[in-house]
């Protein structure tokens, strides 16, 4: 019996680097979603107690492809965290009204 061992592709290989500067992170307590035809923008804001204004930390766009796939991967990870270390409790805190600020737009 002939047994053929299959060799990784090189296109189904992925090298991904991480840099000192973002394996640190950003810490955002907020994030606010919106979306187009074509794309998803996800904004992650830090907001802090008593400061009138916040700013946005990050801004990440996808495609609604990787939108759907990022849904599914979060909550796939959040029911690994809560069979770990319990049920996330969700409270509803207060949301400050939001204002995106810079320079109106004007035709």
């Amino acid at each position: 019996m002939d047994e053929k061992k299959e060799t990784p592709n090189p296109a189904q290989s992925l090298n991904i680097e991480l840099s000192e500067e973002v394996a640190e992170g950003v810490y955002a307590n907020l994030v606010m979603i919106a979306h187009s035809s074509e794309e998803f923008i996800l904004d992650f804001i830090r907001i802090m107690p008593g400061v009138p204004k916040a700013r946005v930390k990050s801004r990440i766009i996808v495609t609604p492809h990787h939108a759907k796939r990022l849904l599914h991967a979060l909550a796939e990870n959040i029911e690994r965290y809560e069979r770990s270390h319990g049920e996330i409790r969700e409270f509803s805190a207060p949301i400050p009204q939001i204002h995106f600020g810079g320079p109106s737009g004007e035709a």
